[in-house]
């Protein structure tokens, strides 16, 4: 056989995939997909999540319980003396997550400060100008002429935004942030430390919460508007239905009927978190993890970082040229697990 014979041999298919070696009509065109899930394995992914609420929610326990590791920021940056601060600070850390070969960058940006001073007028306007912030390094990377093959992401996917177990009604602090920054990120409120409501409070002080986020205007994540189908708006509107998630959050473990489960012990026995009988906590995992990760990252890109780019060219039209804004000088520390 001549090299050159040699060189027009078909490969094998890959292991466990099916030869079609014998079908006539057979293209390939479906090998793109394990084409796109080997370049991805090998890229892996990157997802910014933020957590704003008051101290005393539990924002660092559902970190570390969503991702079963210590990614919060008071697991990595542990300050037993550590007080509230006086203004909003805002802190990114960096995590490399790896499961089953799949490898993700994930940075857990906190906000400690927020909602807790005595006067908490304009406190979102911090948290906004770092997105923004984060928005405006992404465009200046990409008009570049010499850009990066692949920009780094710093831009925020989702905002959880938690909110005080009450049962009564959202304050007007929760109404304004939502109000204002469901306009630049993907919101997804959670009823925070949710064991402390009854059942029956708790569905009640959900509904009275989606009565308000209608009577407000405001479009938390999934935004009804960007449903792509028939199929997305079914999927989309059960989980409208049980927004906000009523959530408890542990990273402790316990043995219940020879099971390992992760879950919180009181006198009249154990929360176990990933329940759904017991709270909402699967389904917030689910949404923002399994099923809709991507999505969020997609509307991020196409929706809300493609309208600030808009804005910014139409104001480089108007003036002297794209200059960058002046950015919020923010402390990431990277940690590997």
């Amino acid at each position: 056989m001549t090299d050159s014979a040699k060189l027009h041999q078909p490969h094998p298919p890959p292991k466990g995939e099916r030869s079609h070696a014998g079908d006539f009509s057979y293209v390939g065109i479906d090998a793109i997909l394990e084409q796109m899930r080997r370049k991805a394995m090998k890229q892996g992914f990157e997802l910014n999540i933020m957590v704003v609420g008051q101290s005393g929610l539990g924002k660092s326990t559902l970190m570390n319980t969503l991702f079963k590791s210590k990614v919060s920021r008071k697991s990595a940056q542990p300050n037993p003396e550590e007080k509230i601060p006086q203004t909003i600070e805002i802190k990114s850390i960096s995590h490399d997550i790896e499961e089953k070969g799949v490898r993700m960058k994930l940075a857990v940006i906190d906000t400690p400060g927020f909602g807790d001073q005595i006067n908490n007028e304009n406190c979102w306007q911090p948290i906004m100008k770092f997105i923004n912030d984060q928005y405006e390094a992404y465009l200046q990377e990409e008009i570049n002429i010499d850009r990066k093959k692949r920009i780094p992401d710093s831009r925020v996917h989702c905002c959880i935004y938690f909110i005080p177990p009450t049962g009564h009604c959202l304050r007007p602090l929760d109404v304004e942030f939502m109000r204002r920054l469901s306009k630049v990120v993907n919101i997804v409120p959670v009823i925070a430390k949710a064991d402390t409501l009854t059942l029956e409070e708790r569905d009640d002080f959900k509904q009275t919460i989606r009565e308000e986020l209608r009577a407000n205007g405001i479009d938390v994540y999934p935004q009804k508007e960007f449903d792509e189908d028939a199929e997305d708006r079914l999927i989309n509107d059960k989980i409208r239905e049980m927004i906000p998630f009523a959530v408890v959050g542990s990273d402790q473990e316990y043995q219940v009927n020879g099971k390992k489960i992760l879950g919180r012990k009181t006198k009249w026995g154990t929360i176990e978190v990933e329940n759904i009988a017991h709270c909402e906590f699967a389904y917030l995992r689910d949404l923002l993890i399994r099923t809709h990760m991507q999505n969020i990252k997609d509307i991020t890109g196409s929706i809300h970082y493609e309208m600030y780019r808009v804005r910014r060219l139409n104001e480089s039209n108007a003036g002297p040229g794209l200059a960058p804004d002046r950015h919020t000088d923010t402390h990431t520390d990277t940690h590997t697990l």
